[in-house]
């Protein structure tokens, strides 16, 4: 199995340069931008989405006009060696958790928690709590984001609808 990365060129960087400050960015507009047709720039990102180096498109929307109105980042431990798989299988299973790693340091994971409030927010951390292998966790309740055009300041899905229970 061949696992060299796919060829890359220079021409292929300011097209995904392009593509990362704007995605609605023509393929003409890119084109007379770094010297190519259109044609070509599609051609490109076509390769660049089969080869995998493009994931996706997405709009990044503001947390609270989707219902999103607390964020939190919980630091996570585990009882022995949680393997990595296994960690990923609770967190899938949280639509509130919009990105999960795995960490170097005391704990074991680090999540990005989105809830409509705190006591949304409490009810997701008391869910992730419940997994066996899971000691404790810690949160860190965000404020204000001090970089307000990250992709981490913006939300990509709207808050679930509260449970009637």
């Amino acid at each position: 199995m061949n696992s060299r990365p796919p060829a890359f060129d220079a021409l292929d960087r300011k097209i995904i340069s392009a593509l990362m400050v704007n995605a609605r960015t023509s393929f003409a507009e890119i084109g007379a931008a770094i010297g190519l047709s259109s044609t070509a720039v599609k051609r490109r990102v076509d390769r660049l989405r089969e080869t995998g180096v493009i994931t996706g498109f997405t709009a990044t929307v503001q947390p609270s006009a989707l219902g999103w109105r607390t964020e939190a980042y919980v630091e996570v431990y585990c009882e022995g060696a949680a393997p990595p798989r296994r960690l990923a299988e609770v967190v899938r299973n949280h639509p509130e958790i919009t990105a999960a790693m795995t960490v170097t340091g005391g704990a074991d994971a680090l999540l990005h928690v989105r809830a409509r409030d705190v006591e949304h927010f409490e009810e997701v951390l008391e869910r992730i709590r419940v997994e066996p292998f899971i000691r404790k966790t810690i949160s860190v309740m965000v404020l204000s984001h001090l970089l307000p055009e990250s992709p981490e300041a913006g939300a990509t899905q709207p808050a679930p609808a509260p449970s009637s229970e």
